[in-house]
């Protein structure tokens, strides 16, 4: 995620902090009362660790990271067994319960560690498996020339018991799988704001190593080190942690379907398994200086500093290599498309003044001799750049104003002609507050009117050249982190019984407003953002905001129901049927207070979508057709499909004037709803004639301007309460 992006981020449901808030005034008084910690840590340990078994499970249902939740879940049990037989071993219960307390959470935390690591050793394959694994080998090696100087080493030259070393090594070793499962998480780049639960997870891993080392360091008499209030705080803290992080995740904080991507890992993260070699080699050396070896291996350290040194510095070109070629062309060296978009968002963030030239060859086949015009009349500071199989971009940095840029547009056209060499220029020049995004897309417009020219000839680009097309890749562009930057809001438009004047219902309409395009209108975005698949994110991101809205107006006392439209392309998604179910049931709302809303035409394309919907329909989820009698009306669809509400669409309802020929379409619709025992919603009602037409005809429900615009969510409760009085 970019730093100068706004990160949304969702409270967790105070109903799920209750039972993890009550173990902080638990650890106030263990100490206060520091007799009765021992206890109150069995307890807490005993509760955390099972809401996290709780959690995980929860997690694994969702299908995020199945195994690895499964695997977690195992390991936070043993927790619950550590906490449960440690109470009953300091409650005078035979040794052997000791032994069993340290296994379990030996074991537990080791589990927990492999758990992390399991998940993208399954999840990837080939190469890319291979260097995980090379990875993990390089931390894990290091890791144990760590725990064997610092931690085996040490109780054994002591001369402590034989279980006082075992055990330390049973806790070294599980301390050394939670070391590799940070490794993997970082390296593959999981982590990507401080409030992520990844983040979490991570914190209280290391909070868990750093418990049981306390612990290891105090044995044979680590006992009193754990019961003791400094340290079972610690370790109630790291176990929270632990818990904390798949309950913000169950609960959709941080949930990586508000993202339309992860960030790849900072550039640092890359140097960990050479930071593993480096910790390694200079273990070695320390124990070799610390038992007098020095002068006997003198040789043998030199040779391995220069060997470490000479492997660090290959590494370091290794990974240099590795990005420039991903930054290039392979066929003519240039920098590629990706290169030119990370050099322009770098100019942007400077505030410095730039223009882009993006150009079009007609022939193809001259790539070389186009590569060295470039080269040869552009500045070196300037950089060019192959963007498609015939056409280039090159960003002109400290270009303030159209002259100097036309001025290089014109060089590159002069020198291309002279070479034989057709082509078409393109210019923009960067605005004060302008994405970069935008300014190339600005110079490939200005390009592709250059291109319809007969003569070679360089067009500067204008406002009045951004086509349709243009537009929604401008949009498309604003839509990819809409949500993080909080540009979306949820309007509700209230649902009337005709008859009676009560608000019954209440309909979810998504507003967009965008920094650099404005209000947005939904009928321009919503196909746009069904194009770039941004619709599955955000479409589950109104569906979440509605259905906290109704548990919120169901428990302020109004039984009251949501429609919520959901597209053609979130009826595609597999996983739509469960996520709908999962967000009612930790709302705590009813199904059957829910309307899915549909479009005739999504219902009859695809038998994938119906089956979706005959599952939310047999869960009790209402399903409408939103705009009825426009698109495939077709009896023989309507009686096999899961329809629970026909909405009348407002051209019908416009048509209302008194007259049969003005009232027979909605009339024939309402007829047929009848028949088949459906409700009806006619939309667009706006004024009291077309109201009344309806109910005499026989529609049930009515909503429009009539009965109010899309409002806030409190001025629905209101409206509610209003028109309520006004029926009494």
């Amino acid at each position: 995620m970019r730093r100068s992006e706004v990160v949304r981020v969702r409270p967790v449901p105070r109903r799920v902090l209750l039972p993890l808030a009550a173990i902080i005034p638990a650890q106030v008084v263990g100490l206060l009362w520091p007799a009765w910690y021992p206890w109150i840590l069995g307890l807490s340990l005993a509760l955390v660790d099972g809401l996290g078994v709780h959690y995980l499970i929860r997690v694994a249902r969702l299908g995020l990271n199945t195994l690895s939740c499964r695997i977690g879940a195992v390991a936070r049990g043993l927790g619950v067994v550590n906490a449960l037989t440690l109470m009953a071993w300091l409650g005078g219960a035979p040794a052997w319960l000791w032994w069993i307390a340290v296994g379990t959470h030996v074991g537990g935390m080791a589990l927990l560690g492999a758990s992390t690591v399991i998940g993208p050793l399954c999840r990837l394959s080939g190469p890319h498996r291979q260097a995980f694994v090379a990875e993990m080998l390089a931390v894990g090696a290091a890791g144990v020339m760590v725990v064997w100087f610092a931690g085996l080493d040490p109780v054994l030259l002591s001369g402590r018991p034989v279980a006082a070393w075992s055990i330390v090594a049973g806790l070294l070793v599980a301390d050394l799988m939670l070391a590799m499962a940070i490794a993997a998480m970082l390296l593959r780049g999981m982590v990507t704001y401080w409030r992520d639960p990844i983040t979490v997870l991570i914190t209280g891993m290391v909070l868990a190593i750093l418990a049981d080392t306390r612990w290891a360091n105090g044995l044979p008499a680590g006992v009193e080190r754990l019961v003791e209030p400094i340290g079972g705080t610690l370790v109630v803290t790291a176990h929270l942690l632990l818990t904390l992080s798949p309950l913000m995740t169950v609960s959709g904080v941080g949930s990586v379907t508000d993202r339309p991507r992860r960030t790849e890992p900072s550039r640092w993260i890359a140097y960990i398994p050479l930071a593993a070699l480096v910790c390694g080699v200079t273990l070695l050396l320390v124990v070799i200086v610390r038992t007098a070896g020095w002068l006997r291996w003198s040789g043998l350290v030199v040779a391995m500093v220069v060997m470490l040194a000479a492997v660090a510095f290959r590494y370091r070109l290794s990974i240099r290599s590795i990005r420039a070629q991903a930054e290039r062309d392979p066929e003519t060296g240039l920098a590629n498309r990706a290169a030119l978009k990370d050099a322009l968002a770098r100019v942007v963030r400077g505030r410095d003044p730039f223009a882009v030239l993006a150009i079009a060859v007609a022939e193809p086949g001259v790539r070389h001799s186009m590569t060295a015009v470039l080269r040869a009349n552009v500045r070196a500071e300037d950089l060019i750049a192959r963007i498609g199989p015939d056409t280039y971009g090159v960003l002109l940095t400290d270009a303030s104003v159209t002259g100097e840029a036309t001025i290089a547009a014109q060089r590159v056209l002069a020198a291309a002609e002279a070479e034989g060499i057709v082509c078409g220029v393109g210019v923009a020049v960067a605005r004060i507050g302008e994405p970069a995004k935008t300014v190339l897309r600005n110079a490939e417009i200005a390009m592709s009117h250059a291109a319809r020219s007969v003569t070679p000839t360089f067009v500067i680009h204008e406002a009045s050249m951004n086509d349709r097309r243009a537009l929604d890749a401008a949009l498309a562009e604003a839509l990819e982190g809409a949500l993080q930057r909080d540009e979306f809001t949820v309007l509700y438009q209230p649902i009337v019984d005709l008859a009676s004047g009560r608000v019954v219902a209440a309909e979810a309409l998504l507003r967009w407003q965008n920094r650099l395009h404005g209000s947005v209108s939904p009928a321009t975005f919503i196909p746009v953002a069904e194009r770039s698949g941004e619709i599955v994110g955000i479409g589950r991101w109104v569906l979440e905001q509605a259905v906290r809205q109704l548990a919120a107006w169901r428990a302020a006392g109004a039984d009251l129901s949501v429609t919520v439209n959901v597209s053609p392309r979130q009826l595609q998604e597999p996983h739509l049927a469960r996520d709908v179910l999962t967000l009612l049931a930790k709302a705590g709302v009813p199904a059957s207070s829910l309307v899915v809303e549909v479009t005739e035409s999504a219902m009859v394309e695809d038998a994938v979508e119906v089956a979706v919907l005959r599952r939310l329909r047999s869960a009790g989820v209402k399903i409408a057709i939103d705009d009825f009698g426009t698109g495939y009306s077709s009896l023989q669809y309507l009686t096999r499909l899961p329809v629970d509400v026909l909405k009348i669409d407002r051209s019908f309802v416009a048509r209302l004037d008194g007259t049969a020929e003005g009232a027979a379409i909605a009339e024939a619709v309402i007829r047929l709803a009848q028949i088949l025992r459906l409700t009806t919603v006619a939309e667009g009602v706006e004024n009291q004639g077309q109201a009344a037409e309806l109910l005499a005809l026989g529609s049930e429900r009515g909503q429009g301007f009539l009965f109010s615009r899309p409002v806030a969510p409190e001025s629905v409760s209101a409206l509610v309460a209003r028109r309520a009085d006004l029926a009494a």
